[in-house]
């Protein structure tokens, strides 16, 4: 069973209600009909995780359906583009990854979209990715830190392979930095989607990957074991484990987070009001907590 530890969603978990406000001129009606969240990720990864999350208090908020659907493909580019060809009423919200609203306009020359075709409504998570391996694979045997995996690496070349959730991704590119950085060669192979890549690694079809917060329960369980923490500095659920940063990449940062964007022509009082409301739920939880 995949979790997703509480403390990892902000304070305001019902910054939600933003999404209750970005309606047309017609606001006091918003919303008549079910909202979409478009995710651009599979069922089971941590976009997924929070978007179903979010969805189910604005629906119990407001008594009205909020459907959940998933547009997987090209980085998260499906669901952004679906997103920004539609009607700017608030009723088409995109829960999208870092890797798709920054990366993607960078990467891609032939993008459908760009990055201010989109306006921002709320940070739902930050999170560090986890970098991991297999305890039960005998090619891991001698390996308890990252340095001890990039000596291995350094030795064999081509021989270490990691999964990522696709081409072009915050994973990818942040195993190709420590590719770079350490002057090793792993072998990018990629997944559609996060629950894919760790039944690649739990199954040794794969050997590392960075893997998110909701697989916390296996890191404890010890099905699991983490080498180190993409954030710049470690991360308080696994606090005996160090950072990337520490271990000889000065500066690493592979963080990544999980937002809501609208059409950026959504009606601008109603964007202001709903940042009015999100801000003061924020600060009532965070008082709270």
């Amino acid at each position: 069973m995949i979790s997703m530890p509480r403390r990892l969603l902000p304070a305001g978990l019902l910054v939600a209600l933003l999404l209750l406000g970005i309606g047309s001129a017609g606001a006091q009606t918003y919303p008549s009909r079910p909202i979409r969240f478009i995710v651009g990720f599979s069922a089971g990864g941590i976009t997924d995780i929070v978007a179903r999350i979010i969805a189910d208090h604005v629906r119990n908020k407001l008594g009205q359906s909020v459907i959940v659907e998933n547009r997987t493909g090209a980085n998260g580019m499906v669901a952004a583009t679906e997103v920004a060809r539609a009607a700017p009423d608030g009723y088409t919200v995109l829960i999208s990854n870092s890797s798709t609203l920054t990366l993607n306009p960078l990467l891609y020359k032939k993008s459908q979209y760009e990055t201010s075709d989109f306006f921002p409504v709320s940070l739902m998570v930050s999170y560090p990715f986890i970098l991991a391996i297999n305890p039960a694979n005998e090619k891991n045997a001698s390996v308890a830190t990252l340095n001890d995996l990039v000596r291995l690496a350094r030795d064999k070349p081509g021989q270490f392979t990691y999964g990522s959730t696709g081409q072009g991704g915050l994973v990818h590119l942040g195993f190709e930095l420590i590719n770079q950085q350490a002057d090793i060669k792993m072998v990018h192979v990629p997944y559609r989607g996060a629950a894919a890549a760790l039944l690649a690694l739990l199954s040794k079809e794969i050997d590392i990957v960075f893997e998110n917060p909701t697989s916390l329960a296996q890191f404890k369980s010890g099905k699991i074991k983490a080498l180190a923490v993409t954030s710049p500095e470690r991360w308080r659920d696994l606090p005996d484990v160090p950072a990337v940063s520490e271990l000889g990449f000065p500066g690493f940062d592979a963080s990544s987070w999980v937002g809501a964007v609208v059409h950026a022509r959504t009606a601008d009082a109603s964007r202001q009001h709903s940042h009015a409301r999100s801000a003061a739920i924020c600060r009532k939880d965070q008082s709270r907590n």
